[in-house]
């Protein structure tokens, strides 16, 4: 059974996405209140490190592991936050977490596969210099490595873009059949590709393009995970609705009104925006989509709001927040997966994790593969 290490692991989403295949050592996080939800799903079993990766030592982790997983935090490198990178205080947390990865390495413990995860910022954040600060870690690390641009929106109904990072160690042998010549899509759009013309000679001989196979086309939509009586939240009376309505532009009033001709069941996401009238003046605007995927998720932090729902049925118009548990669902959560009680806490763990189907997706088209040996004929040393 493969090992691995999850830093960052808030609510152990990733753990979910890898399965009962696979057997965590040892998982971190700084925040005590996500490390409840995390023991209340996985238990009590002394994996979980609550504190600050700054704070983690080799001697806390416990044998050599098969992967190590960080989703570090993305609030510097979002294109909403305040473009500090990984020279701002919270993505900065990937020095000390890959300092660790080094130590490991110089002990002999050095894992098979590590792989990264955080938002599509880290392409452009610092014109590029972060990006390439990445890959020069793996690089420098001896590491093969690849990025490949995943959206959640291919496995559950969220548009929810993510850059992951996955490097094999040089001793590892992989099938010539998990890369490719040159970029593919849709993992490997034009913004990943410009990135890595950030790269020196050293970095770009050691990247490869990850071959991964588009899921299944997707089914369901966001109407299909909405609650009718969902227990963290209630629904607005109509005369708040009315009231979220007035905000709304002609264009936006004018997708209500298609939405009600659509014949079926409508569910849209409202984010509250400041725009600027046609005077100038800056005035609050309430924009919807309905498209049947909910916008990414996003902590109500840095100035994002909660996502609200407008569902539309006929000439029925009812809104109300997001609810704790379509959250998780929007995540790849399934419903024995227990929330933390009060409503700011599981959106707030929810909004900040990692899509459950695009790790298992990446399990099982990419790390067991080419941990399990499960390549066929086809193997090539890794040079």
């Amino acid at each position: 059974m493969p090992s691995f290490y999850e830093f960052f692991a808030g609510g152990g989403m990733v753990r979910a996405g890898l399965g009962p295949g696979w057997r965590c050592l040892f998982a971190n996080d700084f925040d005590a209140r996500k490390g409840l939800t995390y023991q209340d799903n996985w238990g009590a079993g002394g994996e979980l490190h609550i504190g600050d990766v700054r704070s983690v030592t080799t001697a806390q982790l416990p044998g050599t592991v098969d992967l190590i997983w960080g989703s570090f935090p993305c609030q510097d490198l979002s294109l909403a936050g305040g473009g500090r990178g990984l020279d701002g205080e919270r993505s900065g947390a990937f020095h000390p977490f890959w300092s660790l990865i080094e130590a490991l390495i110089a002990e002999g413990r050095g894992p098979r596969l590590i792989a990264l995860e955080n938002v599509c910022g880290t392409l452009t954040s610092h014109e590029g210099k972060d990006f390439a600060a990445i890959c020069n870690a793996f690089a420098g690390a001896g590491y093969r490595y690849g990025a490949l641009v995943i959206n959640a929106a291919l496995f559950v109904p969220q548009s929810r873009p993510r850059v992951f990072f996955i490097g094999v160690r040089q001793d590892v042998a992989r099938a010539t059949d998990l890369t490719s010549s040159g970029p593919m899509q849709p993992f490997h759009p034009p913004a990943l590709q410009r990135a890595f013309d950030h790269l020196g000679p050293k970095a770009l001989s050691r990247m490869v393009w990850w071959n991964v196979p588009t899921p299944p086309r997707r089914n369901q939509t966001f109407a299909d995970l909405i609650e009718d009586n969902p227990t963290s939240i209630t629904w607005q009376t109509a005369a708040k609705t009315k009231q979220l309505l007035a905000l709304m532009s002609p264009l936006n009033l004018d997708k209500v009104n298609v939405a009600r001709r659509a014949g079926r069941r409508m569910v849209g996401c409202v984010y509250r925006r400041t725009r600027k009238d046609r005077y100038g003046d800056r005035v609050q605007r309430a924009e919807v989509r309905f498209d049947d995927i909910a916008g990414c998720l996003r902590t109500p932090a840095g100035g994002s709001s909660r996502q609200m729902i407008l569902v539309v049925d006929g000439e029925t118009v009812r809104s109300r927040l997001i609810s704790a548990r379509e959250t998780a669902a929007l995540m790849g959560l399934d419903g024995d997966y227990r929330l933390p009680t009060t409503y700011s806490e599981a959106y707030h763990l929810t909004g900040d994790g990692v899509a459950v189907p695009v790790v298992r997706h990446l399990a099982a088209h990419v790390f067991e593969p080419l941990l399990l040996g499960d390549v066929g004929s086809k193997i090539a040393r890794v040079a």
